[in-house]
């Protein structure tokens, strides 16, 4: 790249996880190649915006989850899609990075391709092709030039399914594991002593309503049928946390309700098994060794949905580990006995609780990416593809 020329990328993401993968990619591209060659535009949260970006609008603009909720915004949603797109065509970036949040993003980068289609194009985390709607895998290399996946099955499923060139670049808990894993020797026996349960009811209102209900009852017939005292503890997220209480109150297993990053990872390192919604968190319990149970409850619109799904489970770690040796208990299935029945053998010292236990081992392994961090495989990748183009 010319010392003379700045390097103009413009990253745009959706909601809040994706704006702290662009912050990081950002702080890792200005390692690389020096700030002061660099100009970032974009769209983005208070993490970019710290590393230098002026995001064209509020992330909370565009930052909307569940089928219902993108309906109701949908106007506004696409006004938001003509307008970053019309703001990358005219700034002719060296390159655009999308983040996640495929119903936002995709339609920039479609948009920006048919008009600027000199620009490339890189999508920082995979669609969930692998689970429903494996069509759009095709569709994506119209789009995009590289994609950086999160999860080491991401690059063969996308491969099988016609997707573009995919790297796994490896999931940014993997920086983590200091803080979600206890010390050796810190998490004791099950045996013999009070223990301590973990629930995890989402990070969204509609799962937080959907699940308290239910995850509360089950907690009520635990309590009666097992033969291990225990606790309970709440990691809440501070937008959600008042609804939380609120929905707790009626519990007659009370829960301690925590807020704060500090506060949750204290808990995951503490914990001696887990009640979650399914997510990302199933994830950072199976890489601190929580053993677990899934559950989730969706809407009647998304519940049709189900029918499109291919994967063979909706928990990331089942997915990573290649084998269903978590039990997820889906729609109907998400009952109180049903919840009840699957966790009381994972508080005690049971074959179930240790299955979970040695799978969970094998997840270093299988998310490895060597010495580098995942910020900064994905940048050494962003760079060379600028390299190739004759850009950097």
């Amino acid at each position: 790249m010319s010392e003379s020329k700045p390097l103009t990328i413009w990253i745009v993401s959706g909601e809040e996880s994706g704006d702290q993968l662009g912050a990081k990619l950002m702080r890792s591209l200005k390692a690389r190649l020096g700030a002061e060659r660099l100009r970032f535009g974009g769209v983005g949260g208070h993490a970019m915006a710290k590393e230098g970006l002026n995001s064209l609008f509020p992330l909370e603009d565009i930052a909307v989850m569940g089928i219902s909720a993108v309906i109701a915004r949908l106007p506004a949603i696409l006004k938001r899609i003509r307008m970053t797109a019309d703001a990358v065509v005219a700034a002719k970036p060296d390159m655009l990075v999308i983040i996640d949040s495929p119903d936002f993003t995709h339609r920039v980068a479609k948009a920006v391709r048919r008009r600027a289609p000199q620009i490339p194009i890189v999508d920082y985390v995979s669609p969930s092709v692998w689970a429903w709607r494996p069509g759009r895998a095709p569709k994506m290399r119209a789009y995009v030039d590289h994609l950086l996946a999160l999860l080491p099955f991401e690059p063969e499923a996308h491969r099988r399914l016609g997707g573009p060139p995919t790297t796994y670049v490896g999931h940014p808990l993997i920086e983590r594991l200091d803080e979600i894993r206890p010390a050796p020797g810190d998490r004791q026996h099950v045996a013999g002593r009070p223990l301590n349960l973990l629930v995890l009811p989402g990070s969204r209102g509609s799962e937080v309503s959907r699940l308290m209900e239910p995850f509360g009852a089950a907690l009520a017939l635990l309590r009666e049928r097992s033969p291990h005292p225990f606790t309970v503890t709440i990691p809440a997220v501070s937008h959600l946390a008042d609804e939380i209480r609120t929905r707790a109150e009626n519990w007659s297993v009370k829960p301690r309700i925590v807020e704060g990053e500090a506060a949750k990872w204290a808990a995951f390192r503490q914990a001696d098994a887990a009640l979650a919604a399914s997510g990302t968190v199933t994830l950072e319990l199976g890489l601190s060794g929580v053993p677990m149970v899934v559950a989730y409850r969706v809407s009647k619109i998304e519940e049709v949905l189900k029918y499109l799904i291919k994967a063979p489970s909706i928990v990331l770690t089942n997915l990573v580990l290649g084998e269903n040796v978590i039990p997820e208990l889906i729609q109907w299935d998400c009952t109180p006995e049903k919840l009840a029945d699957s966790l009381l053998p994972l508080l005690g010292d049971t074959p179930e609780r240790q299955r979970q236990i040695d799978a969970f081992r094998k997840l270093d392994d299988l998310m490895r990416i060597g010495d580098e961090a995942p910020s900064e495989r994905a940048a050494r990748i962003v760079e060379e593809m600028l390299s190739s183009k004759g850009k950097a």
